[in-house]
């Protein structure tokens, strides 16, 4: 508005000079007055226009400003999802660590197994072969006496093998069997077998407890049994799933230090390392991982504790190499 007063007052001094000065004819007047009718025309369009402008950011402002709140409102929805989400995770991980361990021990039992009937495979048939030949032994000896030279004795005496009634000969101890040494009333242990593989199987099928009396007995009734170490190195296992740290220490350690020549040494030492971890004694752990990659290289309970130490973003040695 302010313009077009001053666009008025323009042209009025414009044609107050020129009839004043005598310098206009009325063509040239009406020449003037039409310029000044476009020129008015031009500034209300571009009022008009000034004014849409203004209405339209003023429209998009406000469009955009319920944008960002809906924006804004979407992101904190988001985090809180996220959050949720995360918490899930870690919960997951947490069941899964467990899961992993009872399912780690669960094969290694089935893995021992395997080896202990390959194991006793061998020794079958070594035995059966020890017992093909005493049949063949004793199928010469009955071929033998079945001959009838080796039946009748020319002297009128009697068959070797019989007594003069025809009876068999008594045992050289007098004839009785040994007596029984259980003693009455008392249950005599399984057999060291029958104990191992029961243990094996509880463990394998994730009976803890169970497992964890059977492998118990075997230690007492055969500590000296070639599967003993097997039996201490699963009672670790039991207490390692079932969280009882201290205890799982006591048994890989018994293992380490109580049968060097078991085959159970480098998983024990790998176990104990995890469990001082698990304990809060990481600089015990991380001595017995190395020490596995030191003692026992190229195996597999090697290639787990270069894992795990690489997780712990420590080196193999203690130097730093």
């Amino acid at each position: 508005m302010k313009k077009r007063q001053m666009v008025f007052i323009f042209a009025g001094a414009m044609i107050a000079g020129a009839i004043g000065g005598g310098l206009l004819s009325p063509t040239a007047v009406s020449a003037a007055a039409k310029e000044i009718i476009e020129l008015l025309d031009r500034t209300d369009k571009i009022q008009q226009t000034q004014k849409d402008t203004t209405t339209a950011l003023t429209t998009n402002f406000a469009v955009l400003k319920t944008l960002i709140e809906q924006q804004s409102d979407s992101n904190n929805k988001l985090s809180t999802a996220l959050a949720g989400v995360q918490k899930s995770v870690q919960d997951m991980q947490a069941n899964s660590g467990a899961q992993l361990d009872s399912t780690s021990s669960q094969v290694s039992g089935v893995r021992d197994n395997l080896g202990d009937m390959q194991q006793r495979l061998s020794k079958l048939s070594a035995q059966l072969a020890d017992i093909q030949s005493s049949l063949q032994s004793l199928d010469a000896k009955v071929s033998a006496l079945s001959q009838p030279a080796a039946s009748v004795n020319p002297n009128g005496g009697t068959t070797p093998g019989t007594t003069p009634g025809g009876a068999p000969p008594t045992p050289s101890g007098g004839g009785t069997s040994a007596p029984s040494s259980a003693a009455p009333g008392v249950t005599p242990p399984p057999s060291a077998q029958n104990l191992y593989d029961s243990g094996l199987h509880d463990i394998s099928t994730g009976n803890y407890d169970l497992a964890k009396s059977e492998f118990q007995d075997y230690v007492k009734f055969f500590p000296k049994s070639e599967y003993a170490s097997n039996a201490v190195f699963y009672l670790g296992q039991i207490a390692f799933v079932q969280k009882h740290y201290p205890e799982a220490v006591d048994h890989y350690s018994d293992v380490i230090l109580n049968f060097p020549t078991s085959f159970k040494q480098g998983e024990s030492r790998y176990k104990r390392g995890l469990t001082y971890i698990a304990m809060g004694k990481k600089t015990e752990g991380i001595a017995d991982l190395r020490a596995v990659t030191r003692l026992f290289p190229k195996t597999e309970e090697d290639q787990l504790a270069r894992t795990k130490l690489k997780e712990l973003g420590v080196p193999l040695t203690a130097g730093g190499r």
